[in-house]
Parts: structure tokens; sequence; C-alpha cells
């Protein structure tokens, strides 16, 4: 294996010098996903590969532990070695709680909770991966803190923890010492940006380049799925969002929307934005934006075509709504995710 590309010898930080590496326990169970555990590790370890090819010693010690096993089977079938919970002994820095199918058994777990609890109470820092917002949301651990996780388990977390303040699209969030992460290879970026805050951005962005991935992906998670911020509302106007989305290019107006929620305008405006956060303008643009990134992705319609089949009546209102919603332009998006 080629070794990794160095970068010099005066951006490695005095405790990589001194020898002081920081623990990064991992905690898995049976049907962790693989890639919630091993993603971060990466980072992890290929910082250590970064700073030791510079001259450094490894900043950091990684282990990954679990409840009773030596080894647990991931949802993918493959088995992952594990050390024993830690009851005593050196805190860690950093605690990374994964998530996977898994997670629900996990967090009705007292014994494991209970030891997340004392973990969490010790660690410097503590950060969760996809689902793993689930196991940290039962500890109590994200209680009156913002939080995010899989986009589709987003509205599950917000109605399972009504405590926790749910954020549906960043890529992570950060609330003090405590770390949450999007779906699966948010892990990545997360873990990157531990990273970063440790070592400096340089070594961080040694890393990325040599894992092949964004330092900060462009965009949050909006981009990956379906009318992220509609999710909740589904029961009440479910019916609504599916006429709308069938007549993007009509009549749109409150009272036309009013009318087939069989409210008056001002009864629907009210119960609209209390169901959603938004406003129906605001929903009506995300709905246009979610069809147009379906055909950006699976068609190869011109983007003049689309912003007229979707209702934006010009490419450059198109591209002012993607930034708004998505953080990138149809072009970008296209580029990344075309067929």
């Amino acid at each position: 294996m080629p070794k990794s590309p160095r970068f010099p010898p005066s951006s490695i930080s005095r405790a990589t010098r001194s020898g002081s590496a920081r623990v990064i326990e991992v905690l898995a169970y049976p049907a962790v996903q693989l890639l919630d555990v091993t993603g971060p590790l990466q980072v992890f370890a290929t910082a250590n590969e970064q700073v030791v090819e510079a001259g450094g010693t490894p900043p950091y010690a990684l282990r990954v532990v679990a409840k009773d096993r030596s080894r647990v089977a991931a949802s993918s079938g493959l088995e992952i070695a594990t050390e024993p919970l830690p009851r005593r002994g050196r805190a860690p820095d950093t605690l990374v709680v994964a998530g996977g199918p898994g997670v629900d058994l996990a967090a009705s777990d007292p014994a494991l909770l209970d030891w997340l609890r004392q973990r969490v109470k010790k660690a410097r820092r503590v950060a969760s991966v996809c689902t793993g917002a689930f196991l940290l949301g039962a500890s109590g651990a994200l209680d009156g803190r913002r939080a995010v996780t899989h986009w589709s388990y987003c509205a599950e977390l917000a109605k399972r923890f009504p405590a926790i303040r749910v954020e549906s699209d960043p890529i992570f969030v950060r609330d003090g010492s405590i770390w949450t992460s999007a779906g699966v290879t948010a892990g990545i970026d997360l873990a990157l940006a531990l990273v970063e805050e440790d070592l400096g951005r340089t070594t961080a962005l040694a890393v990325a380049r040599y894992l092949v991935v964004f330092l900060k992906r462009p965009g949050g998670q909006a981009q990956f799925s379906e009318a992220l911020s509609l999710q909740s509302a589904e029961d009440e106007f479910g019916a609504l969002h599916q006429w709308i989305s069938k007549n993007l290019s009509g009549d749109l107006s409150l009272s036309r929307l009013a009318s087939e929620a069989g409210m008056s305008e001002r009864s629907f405006s009210r119960h609209y934005a209390k169901a959603t956060g938004l406003t129906p303008l605001r929903a009506i643009e995300r709905l246009r934006v979610e069809a147009a990134r379906r055909m950006l992705s699976e068609t190869r319609l011109p983007v003049k075509r689309i912003s007229q089949r979707c209702g934006f009546g010009s490419e450059e209102t198109m591209r002012r709504s993607f930034l708004r919603v998505l953080a990138t332009v149809p072009q970008d998006y296209r580029r990344r995710f075309g067929a």
C-alpha cells in the first residue's frame, strides 16, 4: 500500500508530539450499521497515519466496545472484533455511538443505557452516527439539544423524543460537547470535523484528500431525501401535498390551496404553518425543488424545460430556490446525482 500524502511537520499539534493519544470509543451492538462504525474509525486511523508520516506520534487510540461480547455481527453479516464495555480506568476523549437496525433493541437494554449515561458524563465529547441518535435520545443525553439523524428517521426521532430539537437538513450538528450526524456516510463528515477541531484544518484536509472525500461536502442531506420538512405533516396534509405535486405548474394560490384543504384561507394558513413549520409558499417551493431534483437525476431534460414543468417559470428562479433549499445549483446537482 503506498504511503499517505505527507504534510509539513510544523502542522503537527503539540499533543501528537508529546504522545498523549486521545481515546476514541465506538459503541457497537448486534445488527449495527457497518459503515457507522468503520467510516469514523477510518478517518481517525488515517489521521494517525498522516501524523506518523509527518514525524509525530499517533494522536488517537481506537477502540470498538460492546456489551458482554468479543465480537458483534453487523447488519451486513460481517463480524466486528470488540472489547468489553469499560467500567473503570481512563475516560474516553470521544465516545461515538453508531446506528443501525439493531438500535431499538440496544436502546431497550437498561444496563446498556445506564453504562451510556455514565460514559457520556465522563467523555470530553460525544457523537452519534445516523440512528445512533436514538440510543443517545433514550439515554437522555440529547434532551434540550439540537440534533440530526438519517433523513428518513428525523420525524420519528422528533416524535419519540419531544425534548430533542431535531434539525432535518444538516450533515452534522454540534450542540456543546455533543455531536450528531445524518445518515451513514455522514459519520465520515462528522469524524473529519472532529479531526479538524483536534489537529487543525491542514491535517483534516490531508485525511479527506487521502480518503477521496469532501472535507466539507456541499449542501445538506436534503439533497438526498424527499421533501424532508413536510414529512411530519403527512397525516393532516398528505393528500394536499400529492395534489400540489401533480399541479406544480398550475394555480397554487392560497385561495386554491385552502379550497383543496376544505378550510378558509385564514384557518388553512394557521393550521398549515403549525403542522409543517412552513408557509404554504415555502412548502410549494420545496415540493417544486423535489420534483426538479428527481427530473435532474432521472432524465436528460434541459434545465429550462424542467424549470417550466415544475412551475418555477424561469431557470433563474429555479436556481435561487435550489440554493435556498439544497445549498447547491441545478447544474451541480445533476453532475453529482444524474443518471
